[in-house]
């Protein structure tokens, strides 16, 4: 099912998190359905993708912290959007570690208030709030997880996501059958793409390696993730609120939104394709840090979300990966970042209306 520019086309929309890397992409995609957008977010990275294409996606942007409710009431009121995407978080594992109270305090209580205020804005008829595939109580046992498994995390940034989702059930439940929002929970991989700076990712990592002249040191080579290209979860929650706002019965409250299996790969392999592509650049395992272990298999069943809104991923890992070494290519040549952006997303858009 290809996103539909119709619905999409003069809607009013808020995107929190909207100076973040997967924001400002969902910006850049809400631009060219022709959506009127705004949005809510902590400053962004001066190297990231926002800043990096910032005039070329049209945005209504203000600057504030989501836990601030009169801030958040203030961009509400003034901008009546119709769909909240909530995607405003703490989103680092190993900052989590280095400041879980924090983590906790934004991925919670911000959570918490971006859903009272938007659910108290009559103007608003869907929130969907992004969480992550790490909201699943993790076994290791290589099952792919599917969005009726049980929830948990033992590192503080899964904990934080997984009770994000508690939060997210219970304005679920107090809405339900009433006369206000529907709310949705979205569930990605890891994702990947160009204007991502990080800290502690892979392959911002990499394109930092390579412009400081040294290798790359990779602390769990061996860890496998669902990794896909950063339009596609994005397409999905278009598609999920789109299909909620028209009311379709079999749209769940819940949709993990990841690749299939081959686009599986464990982190060192993915270093060495991206190596390949961009034919510079080494690594080395250094061993993890005991003092923030994290998952070394991590799999999602995104099936329910093929048959309830007919969402499938479209690339495959090597292109992906090829698309985000574009990027760091035009970046270091000096090009246009916005004009590769509006390309990829036409080229992306172009593929799933096949």
């Amino acid at each position: 099912m290809t996103v539909s520019s119709a619905f999409w086309a003069g809607k009013r929309v808020l995107v929190t998190g909207h100076t973040g890397f997967k924001g400002a992409w969902l910006v850049a995609l809400l631009h060219s359905l022709g959506a009127e957008v705004s949005g809510f977010a902590l400053a962004p990275d001066e190297r990231g993708a926002y800043l990096a294409t910032r005039g070329a996606f049209p945005v209504r942007s203000t600057l504030g912290d989501i836990r601030d409710q009169a801030a958040l009431r203030t961009v509400l009121d003034r901008d009546q959007p119709e769909v909240v995407f909530h995607l405003a978080a703490q989103a680092l594992v190993r900052q989590s570690y280095a400041d879980p109270v924090e983590t906790f305090d934004v991925n919670v209580t911000g959570t918490a208030a971006v859903l009272h205020e938007a659910a108290n804005t009559s103007s608003v008829g869907v929130i969907l709030a992004v969480t992550s595939d790490k909201v699943y109580a993790n076994d290791g046992s290589g099952v792919a997880f599917q969005e009726s498994d049980r929830l948990g995390g033992g590192d503080p940034y899964s904990a934080s996501k997984s009770a994000a989702e508690m939060v997210i059930a219970s304005w679920q439940y107090r809405l339900r059958g009433a006369d206000g929002p529907i709310v949705l929970a979205a569930r990605a991989g890891n994702v990947i793409g160009g204007g991502d700076r990080a800290a502690d990712r892979l392959l911002p990592d990499l394109f930092r390696s390579l412009e400081n002249g040294v290798p790359l040191e990779i602390r769990h080579p061996d860890a496998v993730r669902p990794w896909q290209f950063v339009l596609e979860p994005l397409a999905g929650y278009l598609l999920f609120a789109e299909q909620a706002w028209a009311g379709v019965d079999a749209v769940p409250p819940a949709l993990n939104f990841g690749p299939g299996p081959d686009s599986c790969w464990p982190v060192g392999r993915v270093a060495d394709e991206l190596i390949s592509q961009l034919e510079a650049g080494e690594w080395t395992a250094v061993g993890g840090d005991g003092a923030s272990p994290e998952a070394t298999l991590l799999l999602l069943d995104s099936s329910l979300a093929a048959r309830s809104v007919g969402w499938q991923p479209v690339l495959d890992l090597p292109t992906a990966l090829a698309w985000t070494a574009d990027w760091h290519r035009t970046d270091m040549a000096g090009q246009s970042l916005a004009d590769l952006m509006t390309s990829q997303v036409d080229r992306y858009q172009e593929l799933t209306a096949r």
